[in-house]
């Protein structure tokens, strides 16, 4: 049985026609990696390029969201598998101590990327400086950067140390809010303790008493305040932070223990007008 030329022809270009909507209706996505993020340096050594990546694409004293990614040198491109650890630390004039810092974990919906977080306790100078190690394992083969990195100091307070009624030294990092506004906002501390001068812990069942004040409006507060309790899931402590007008803000705290005991920090009276401990905003 034979088909006229013009009915092939016309089987065809539907045939055409139809791969060509199944194509358009299943497009291949193509996922941004870095999307939101912005680059603060390169680690290199022989065989891979370590990027470093952040919001800002810089680094501060404080509390720091740090994305990363490895580039093969030989291949050119990003490896997908692989596992990774960092580890921070200060290189002071007579001695060298680290900072409290998360594990290095796969950023969900991302292939090559990894996140963490690392607090800076304090900020560099010109006879001090950070250094960040990146160690890490490809097909069982195990690797190794390491570079200074940049550190400044922040513009407000976001991290204290101090040593509680107990004798144990802590440190107190504001997360959020980043970008705070007029509104009830979320808040979010990392809460640690000094174990040594290399280890830093995550304290367990504590709570942050906050009263946030603003001492250029003859120190008055603010409602809905919702103190600090810590979560299961990421271990940091998290509240309400209400804020009632623009400007700069004091966020005085309170450390309280499992048994309601206060560490740090006191209560804000006539007589008190700030805390020992205290974190700032100003927006």
């Amino acid at each position: 049985m034979k088909f006229p030329l013009k009915n092939t022809i016309a089987v065809i270009a539907m045939a055409l026609a139809f791969s060509s909507c199944s194509n358009d209706e299943n497009p291949t996505i193509v996922t941004n990696e870095l999307e939101g993020l912005n680059k603060i340096q390169e680690i290199t050594n022989d065989t891979h390029i370590v990027e470093l990546y952040s919001p800002t694409g810089t680094l501060q004293q404080g509390h720091n969201a740090i994305s990363l990614r490895i580039k093969n040198k030989t291949t050119n491109e990003y490896e997908k598998n692989v596992a990774i650890a960092w580890a921070p630390l200060m290189q002071m004039t007579t001695m060298s101590h680290a900072c409290p810092f998360s594990a290095v974990t796969k950023t969900t919906g991302k292939e090559t990327l990894r996140n963490g977080y690392i607090v800076f306790q304090m900020a560099e100078n010109t006879m001090e400086h950070w250094t960040l190690t990146i160690n890490y394992t490809i097909n069982g083969a195990a690797y190794t950067a390491n570079n200074q990195i940049s550190v400044p100091a922040s513009t407000k307070k976001r991290v204290t140390t101090f040593t509680g009624t107990d004798g144990t030294k802590y440190l107190l990092a504001l997360i959020e809010p980043t970008n705070p506004k007029v509104a009830t906002n979320e808040m979010t501390v990392g809460v640690f303790k000094m174990q040594s001068m290399m280890v830093f812990s995550v304290v367990d069942d504590f709570k942050v008493k906050i009263d946030p004040r603003m001492p250029s409006m003859g120190n008055h507060g603010s409602p809905n305040n919702v103190d600090l309790a810590q979560s299961v899931s990421d271990k940091l402590y998290h509240g309400k932070l209400s804020l009632t007008m623009t400007g700069y803000w004091k966020i005085n705290l309170q450390l309280l223990n499992t048994a309601n005991e206060v560490l740090k920090g006191e209560a804000i009276t006539d007589a008190v007008p700030t805390s020992s401990i205290y974190f700032e905003v100003e927006f």
